[in-house]
């Protein structure tokens, strides 16, 4: 199982948010570089880099920090927020990430995602299925649609996406747990896709428990942050 570690980029700064709740926004170090090369320094080798503010804008904002965490570390970057252009999404590649994980215009505008994957592969492009309530959140999680994520994931399953980050939008960032029976669930309905957990994880316990289920990857924010989980226990998984 892929431990990855999460930055999440507000003003250039490496926040974490509270169930994706921009108002409860706490800012942990003022330069998200930094902190990827921290990771890089224990054996960590993949990064979930966040753009909230492109998120928020509808378009990538933070291309810069992307190219600089990308040049100056090995890590293997999977990069989402604000991709809703086909300029976009090249510049975010051409900025080195390995991978893009994209949500809104999946569910907005699936012929226009589903190009984009037979263009780049299934290898580059992940899905994002962000949960709240069994429907899939869009917008930064600014917005819920009317897409089950059963309904969501059985589509875009058939069309052959590999890969799923799915988060628990109500356990992001309360440090309370991840979702194991969510992802049973889905793991144990759609057993063609990798799954990528996140929202909640808090413990080695967790991580334990994601792994022994089958999860393809665990990305960790909040529980690193506060000092949760340590770092040097996850050298065992990378």
């Amino acid at each position: 199982m892929k431990i990855i570690p999460a930055i999440d980029i507000i003003e250039g700064k490496c926040v974490r948010l509270t169930q994706g709740d921009y108002s409860q926004k706490k800012i942990y170090h003022q330069n998200p570089v930094e902190v990827a090369k921290m990771f890089e320094g224990y054996g960590l080798k993949h990064l979930h880099l966040v753009d909230l503010d492109g998120a928020k804008a509808n378009q990538v904002v933070n291309y810069k920090v992307l190219e600089e965490i990308c040049t100056q570390t090995t890590l293997q970057v999977e990069f989402s927020g604000g991709i809703k252009s086909y300029q976009d999404l090249k510049k975010v590649l051409e900025s080195g990430a390995s991978q893009v994980s994209i949500g809104s215009v999946a569910v907005k505008h699936p012929e226009l995602f589903l190009e984009w994957l037979s263009m780049f592969g299934n290898e580059k492009i992940i899905l994002s299925a962000d949960v709240k309530n069994g429907y899939v959140a869009i917008q930064g999680w600014q917005e819920q649609s009317q897409v089950s994520i059963f309904d969501f994931l059985a589509y875009y399953q058939e069309k052959g996406v590999k890969y799923v980050i799915c988060t628990d939008i109500s356990k992001d960032g309360m440090l309370q747990g991840a979702s194991i029976g969510l992802y049973q669930s889905l793991m144990e309905q759609f057993s063609q896709l990798n799954f990528i957990a996140s929202g909640g994880i808090s413990s080695e316990k967790d991580l334990e428990t994601l792994r022994q289920i089958g999860c393809t990857g665990a990305i960790i924010g909040k529980a690193l942050y506060e000092g949760k989980i340590n770092l040097k226990i996850l050298q065992s998984y990378a």
